[in-house]
């Protein structure tokens, strides 16, 4: 994998594949008018493993190499990082196929687990062949010290200056890393809120940014998936700015995650652990 000094806020390297300026006829007060509008793409990308594929998703085509990273270490392909050996991206004329070489261990338990998949898509569920799987065991965490109201406040205030895919289609999630003070650490974004997460993991495993010193801000509604990602990749506190969902509250009372959703310049609604933004319980 290549290695980043700097892992930036908002678009990645290969953020122009991101987005596309189409024609289009904006009608305001019954007027037509022609204009140009850009627009979000969204792509078929095969996650292949050791040169066998494993998934197929609709992402944007942007920052592939920390979704592939991301996504194996948030649905549990990979214990760490050190078990990916290579990425390499490979456009094609039907999809981009990114090509992940990863060790032994973690390739003998993937095989295990496709002899189960009837298919995949970009939620955190397909492929899992028993209810009991859907609620799986996640690892402790413990949200990092020093973070508060004011710090929440101020990461709500600067992700819109990062999103910048999002300010010119509006079609993106964002996922955001925040020290604990509320500065913006990095940002990913895509179409789908799961890939932005993922993406955002794969970044942090590659540059280093630890889960225990900062909390993860998001865009979307937090949903259960959403929930299990963030606990997989060791996250003790994530805040939504959208709702949450029953699921996804337990899942983080579970694993000792501080839920906040809600946020807004005003505030926020804590919904597990409060200790971990300062509050008593």
């Amino acid at each position: 994998m290549n290695s980043v000094s700097d892992p930036g806020l908002g678009e990645g390297a290969d953020a122009s594949s991101a987005a596309a300026v189409r024609r289009v006829w904006r009608v305001r007060a019954g007027a037509a008018m022609a204009a140009e509008d850009v627009v979000a793409d969204e792509v078929p990308v095969a996650l292949v493993y050791n040169g066998v594929s494993h998934a197929v998703m609709l992402a944007t085509p942007a920052d592939l190499e920390d979704f592939a990273l991301g996504f194996s270490l948030s649905e549990g392909i990979l214990d760490h990082p050190g078990q990916c050996y290579g990425i390499e991206v490979e456009p094609g004329p039907d999809g981009i196929a990114v090509m992940l070489e990863v060790a032994s261990a973690a390739f003998a338990r993937l095989k295990e687990k496709r002899r189960s998949m009837a298919g995949r898509t970009g939620c955190g569920l397909c492929g899992v062949d028993s209810l009991a799987q859907v609620r799986r065991k996640l690892p402790a965490v413990r949200a990092p010290s020093g973070i508060d109201a004011a710090g929440v406040a101020r990461a709500l205030a600067e992700i819109g200056g990062g999103q910048a895919l999002t300010q010119r289609t509006g079609a993106a999630h964002a996922a955001a890393w925040c020290a604990p003070d509320g500065r913006l650490l990095t940002l990913r974004e895509d179409v789908g809120r799961h890939n932005a997460l993922d993406k955002l993991i794969g970044t942090m495993a590659r540059t280093g940014l630890r889960a225990d010193d900062g909390f993860l801000l998001l865009t979307s509604r937090v949903s259960m998936e959403m929930a299990q990602k963030a606990a997989m990749a060791g996250i003790g506190l994530v805040a939504g700015m959208s709702a949450p969902t029953l699921a996804a509250i337990e899942a983080a009372e579970d694993a000792g995650m501080s839920l906040l959703a809600f946020v807004r310049a005003q505030g926020f609604v804590c919904y597990t652990h409060p200790a971990g933004i300062g509050l008593d319980a």
